[in-house]
């Protein structure tokens, strides 16, 4: 079975990557807003969110989410 997912927006991304586009494209309040998560609203960074988000699983599913509905749009 292959490892190539050419269907898959997150294939060949990093959380990292993920985090930085969307605060990139939103800023920290509206990614906040949007994701009501403490580490988006209260004095947010891209290194504490992404030690949050890979120790709270439905949390980085949501900014999975948010990412590829931002890619569709």
């Amino acid at each position: 079975m292959s490892s190539i997912q050419p269907n898959n927006p997150l294939h060949g991304k990093t959380l990292e990557m993920i985090l930085t586009e969307l605060v990139n494209r939103f800023g920290w309040e509206e990614l906040g807003y949007q994701i009501r998560i403490n580490c988006f609203i209260s004095n947010p960074s891209i290194k504490s969110s992404l030690t949050f988000l890979r120790k709270t699983p439905w949390a980085r599913q949501k900014v999975e989410e948010l990412y590829i509905k931002k890619i569709k749009a």
